[in-house]
């Protein structure tokens, strides 16, 4: 059995080697966080004209959206590709390759390389999304994907919350490009802990004819093989992405998208605006950041228990009652109520929004068949960071349509029913059955 199946030559016990595969997926996903949030904390810098440019808002908003675009590639494309030449290639690449993105962009001269790097870095920020969840699934015990897969993903947030804390100290003495060059330090200390103790999936070894090396490294960490849905050896990107649409996985596969869709929507939309709808509604600056802080607190304590009870009674039931709980907490928001109440609301919406987008990818994972789940997942992903894209402008829309502050609740509680019904549709498959009965 080689390195560059197993990553490490020793063998660890099995507990501590599952929690230490999930722990390398957080720390790429907490570096993943850092890399994608770090722009917004350079963005009044760039606008003010004290970096040297001078940019314009929408200029600056353009720069923004090309990471998301390169994101949504990256998952897709990166996220086939992953199926076929293995989880562990993809994870280094993808690591090696958004390191160094930062740095270019970090020493870019002039606007244009600085824009084109942002799109690059997108690519493998994108690409690893799919990579590391479709490893966490494995490596995690059955029963608990759903709750290990949330608390892997919290470190998104966990490096979202960190590039704001440095960049709070960092910008003013050291520059905006500091905080590039702190993410390309990030990445490039990651690569070789990755390196090292990083294994490959045993369940893509076997898809691919290798099953001595799959049997002995699902044997070191305690993991039981799947059985792979096509011939051992005969997948292939193309084949993946054809499977997608067969008979028995078209329903979901689309339904999957919509949701997936409607929720980074959700993500992204009251992200950008929450803060500057509750202005609206009356509330000083201080208080309508102090909604927006809730809404991503929630989701870091709600989505591990969420999580925790969706592994318990299955990923369908508890992702459909979250899309509505949300869709009823963002519609009380358009009621006068006391203010603590309110911020409740936010932060069951925030577990209910960013919780239920972390909840439905697990449950994507476990639709497919292990030999694709990775191109589930990042088709699922890529076409859904058009939802992504759409929060902004579509929040931007309504904000200014002149319907009155109550259509702006309105308008998100839509598509968080949107996503219910979507959930509702999915097909219940034999895997998933299997896990919540094993």
């Amino acid at each position: 059995m080689s390195a560059e199946s197993t990553g490490s030559t020793e063998a660890p016990t099995r507990t501590s080697s599952r929690f230490l595969v999930v722990a390398l997926c957080c720390l790429t996903i907490v570096v993943d966080g850092y890399d994608l949030i770090v722009y917004g904390t350079v963005v009044p810098t760039l606008v003010d004209g004290s970096a040297g440019w001078t940019l314009t808002a929408p200029e600056a908003g353009r720069i923004g959206a090309y990471a998301l675009v390169g994101m949504l590639i990256g998952a897709m494309v990166i996220g086939t590709i992953t199926d076929v030449v293995g989880r562990r290639r993809i994870m280094l690449g993808c690591i090696a390759w958004f390191s160094a993105a930062m740095a270019l962009a970090a020493a870019a001269p002039a606007v244009e390389l600085f824009a084109a790097a942002r799109f690059v870095a997108g690519l493998g920020l994108g690409g690893v999304v799919p990579t590391a969840i479709a490893l966490t699934v494995e490596f995690a015990h059955p029963r608990h994907r759903s709750t290990t897969n949330a608390v892997m993903f919290s470190g998104y947030s966990i490096g979202g919350i960190a590039a704001a804390l440095v960049a709070i100290m960092v910008i003013p003495s050291l520059g905006w490009r500091a905080m590039f060059w702190i993410g390309a330090v990030l990445g490039a200390l990651l690569l070789p802990v990755a390196w090292r103790l990083l294994p490959e999936s045993p369940n893509y070894l076997r898809a691919r004819g290798r099953d001595a090396e799959a049997r002995a490294l699902a044997a070191r960490f305690g993991l039981e093989l799947e059985e792979p849905a096509t011939p051992a050896g005969k997948a292939g990107a193309g084949t993946a992405l054809k499977r997608l649409f067969a008979p028995s996985l078209v329903l979901g596969t689309l339904l999957f998208w919509l949701g997936t869709g409607v929720g980074l929507l959700l993500v992204y939309g009251l992200n950008t605006w929450l803060a500057q709808i509750m202005r609206e509604a009356g509330y000083p600056l201080g208080s309508a950041l102090a909604f927006l802080l809730v809404l991503n607190l929630g989701a870091i304590i709600g989505t591990p228990l969420l999580g925790a009870v969706a592994d318990r009674i299955g990923s369908k039931s508890v992702t459909i009652a979250m899309f509505l709980v949300a869709a009823l907490c963002i519609f009380l928001l358009s009621i006068p109520l006391p203010t603590p109440l309110l911020l409740t609301l936010v932060g069951i919406a925030g577990a209910c929004t960013i919780g239920t987008t972390i909840l439905v990818n697990a449950y994507t994972a476990a639709f497919y068949p292990v030999d694709m789940r990775a191109t589930g997942l990042g088709w699922a992903l890529g076409v859904g960071r058009l939802g992504a894209i759409l929060g902004p402008l579509y929040g931007g829309f309504v904000l200014s349509s002149g319907w009155g502050v109550e259509a702006n609740f309105y308008a998100f509680a839509v598509p968080a029913l949107i996503g219910a019904v979507a959930m509702l549709f999915i097909p219940t498959t034999t895997r998933e059955s299997r896990t919540q009965t094993g």
